[in-house]
Formats: structure tokens, sequence, C-alpha cells
């Protein structure tokens, strides 16, 4: 048997490729803040997930330059041995007093984080108890640590109760949910899973990448929002959405957090951070706690794009966050709808299996703080067309 016939065999791209529906890979050939271009085409883009739009922001990009200038482009090295810099300490001392918690440390990546804490934290004896659509990479943790997984129905308190007595007498228990669900939108129900922490004696890790930055008062997250911050043990995120640079962390009680520095395989064994992701990472942190404008205007943007999906008559499930899914249930019908919005000049996120249960498929858009209202209102107008075309929503 050769290996190789498996790759192949497989002609899913292949048929989208032909049919000029391959969505995949695209090359962004210019950015200007909430817009791009693509093939040569200008789009209003509601496919990234910088939802405070600091990505594009000038203050950012200096600070990034001067990193650069200052330590290269690269640290050359992990953070164990001599990968690093006063840039990476001075991150995680500023995340720290952010989040309200004793200690954070920085990973390269927001995947490299949840592989390196949860293999680290969980052992072949514990028990991870996961929400069944938390991000692929906490899965991936919890493969690497080899412990027993449990997943419980999204967000359904019952099953994650049965889940929490199946658990075998003794074990470590490890609660892990999005804060903020990635492709739906929607927020795990922190208050709930708080008082079953406490009764089944549980620890509680919230993924808070789509949060952190977008809710609460001082933009701490969904923790803030509900008013559950004590109750969550550890807290991780990623630099790559509100703060629109590259990387990953993890914070919580100093004793924790020294142990994962120290365990975490992907903080060991990978360079880490660089300069100019560290740099940016730290202006973006100081806009967002001075400049809480940013967030009432994404609030905002929010409920009014979500009013208008849902007047003209999509299903946008139950988000309440920037991320908001157009419901099409139908692979085909999806890759249609994403190639119309295309050539109308909206980029958007086709999602189908894995990413979200067959069944399910969405058209995921992301909105940002720099959208202005027209290109919101020429957005539902496009959606609003090719809706009624693809019979999506009513004539």
């Amino acid at each position: 048997m050769d290996i190789f016939n498996k790759c192949m065999s497989w002609d899913e791209i292949k048929k989208l490729r032909a049919n000029d529906t391959y969505p995949y890979f695209m090359p962004i050939q210019e950015k200007r803040g909430p817009e791009v271009i693509v093939q040569n085409q200008n789009m209003i883009m509601l496919g990234a997930n910088d939802y405070l739009g600091l990505s594009g922001d000038a203050r950012l990009t200096q600070e990034a330059v001067e990193a650069m200038q200052r330590y290269g482009t690269s640290t050359c090295g992990s953070r164990f041995l001599s990968g690093t810099l006063p840039l990476h300490l001075e991150l995680e001392t500023q995340l720290a007093e952010f989040l309200n918690r004793e200690s954070a440390i920085v990973f390269s990546t927001g995947y490299q984080m949840n592989l390196g804490v949860i293999s680290a934290i969980l052992g072949r004896n514990d028990v991870a108890i996961v929400d069944r659509q938390v991000h692929a990479s906490i899965v991936d943790g919890v493969q690497l640590a080899s412990c027993k997984l449990l997943r419980f129905r999204h967000n359904d308190m019952n099953d994650l109760e049965a889940k929490l007595n199946a658990a075998p007498k003794g074990a470590g228990k490890l609660i892990i949910v999005d804060g903020v669900f990635s492709m739906e939108g929607d927020i795990a129900d922190l208050k709930a899973i708080a008082a079953l922490k406490q009764q089944y004696n549980a620890r509680l890790l919230v993924d808070d990448a789509h949060g952190i930055g977008v809710l609460g008062p001082n933009g701490r997250g969904t923790g803030e929002h509900l008013g559950v911050e004590s109750e969550i043990d550890l807290i991780t995120g990623t630099f790559s959405k509100s703060f629109g640079s590259l990387g990953g962390f993890v914070a919580g009680d100093t004793d924790i957090i020294d142990y994962i520095q120290h365990w975490g395989r992907s903080m060991i064994f990978s360079t880490s951070m660089t300069p100019a992701s560290a740099a940016a990472s730290l202006k973006a942190l100081e806009i967002i706690r001075l400049e809480p404008e940013l967030r009432s205007t994404l609030k905002e943007h929010t409920q009014n794009m979500l009013t208008g999906l849902q007047k003209l008559g999509f299903d946008t499930g139950h988000s309440e966050t920037p991320i908001i899914p157009i419901h099409v249930r139908g692979e085909l019908k999806t890759f249609q709808f994403w190639n119309k919005l295309m050539k109308a000049g909206i980029y958007t996120n086709p999602v189908i299996s894995p990413a979200v249960q067959e069944g399910c498929e969405i058209i995921r858009t992301s909105l940002m703080a720099t959208h202005t209202p027209e290109q919101l209102d020429l957005t539902l107008h496009i959606f609003e067309q090719i809706g009624r075309e693809l019979e999506l929503i009513g004539g």
C-alpha cells in the first residue's frame, strides 16, 4: 500500500477548483484598513478577526519597526534558552495586570499556546471535559496530553453535569470552553459552568481569544462581561484577534504559570514571539486599555448588522458578538453564496464540516470597529440581493 494513495485519490478540492468555488489560500494583495484587494478587486473585509482594526494602526506598525531595528526579525531561540527579550517580559507583566492575574506567559501563536498549556496541565489520570464546539487547538492539546476526554453538547449544562458525574472518582477535572465560540459567535454560559465547577471540584480554563478586547467594560473578555472573572482558573487568548498582532498567552496563579512555562513543550521547543509581534501586542494592549470607544463602536456595528440581517430573514443563530454566522445549511450552496459575495466585493469565509457539523454550513462574517456605516449598509444590500437569488430569504 502506497501511503500517498489517499492524497492522489482525494478529489474534493479538484471539484471546487473546476467549479470556480475554491475559497482557500487566496492571497490578499493589499490591505487598507477594513478593505482589501484580492484578485485585483477592492473588497470589504468581513473575513478577518481584526475586531478593533488594530492590525492596520500606524502606532502598532511604528512599534514593530522599532523593535525589529533593535532586536532583528527573530530571536532565533526558544524562550527557555536564548529567546527571551525584555519585550516578552514587559508584555507578560502588563497582561497579568490587565487581566487581574498573578502571572502570564506568552507563546509564539495561539495554537501553540493551547498545545503547551493543556498538555502540561493534564496527565494520563486526569479528565478534560470540553464543549463540543471549542477550537481545534484545544482538542489537539488534550490529545497530546493523553488524558481522558469527555465532550459535552454545546452550551448544554445538563450534559456538562452528566459528564462531570461520569468522570472517574478522584481524577483531576478540567472544564475547557471558549469564551466566545469562533464559528457561531455565541457566548459560553460561564455563570452556570462556574457553579458546576464548584459543585464538582473541577478547574476551569476559558479560551477567550475572541472575547478579550471585545467584551467587558474594560475589554477583559467574557468573564468580565458576565461577572465571573474570579471563577476562571486559567484564561487564555491570542494576539491575532483584537490585538492585531500574532502570538498566544495564558494567565493565572503564579505557581500554575511557572509550571506551564517549564513543562509546556510548545514553549520549550519553539522559537519565541518575534520582536515585532511582541512590540505590536504591547502597543495594542495599551490602546485596548485607554480607548474604550473602539469597543463601543464595534458593539454598535454588531447590533446594527445583526438587526439588519435578521430583518432581511437570515438566520444568524445565537450570536451576540462581532462574529455573525449566516446559516446556509448545504455545502454547495455555501460555496455558491461565498463565490457570489466575492464577485460582488464582499470577503467572507465559507465554513463547512469539520469546522461545523455537517448540515450546519455557514457563511462566517466578522466585524471591525473601523468599518464605516456606509460599508456595512452596502454589505447588507449585497447580502439581500444574493440571499434572494439563492432563495435563502424570501423574495
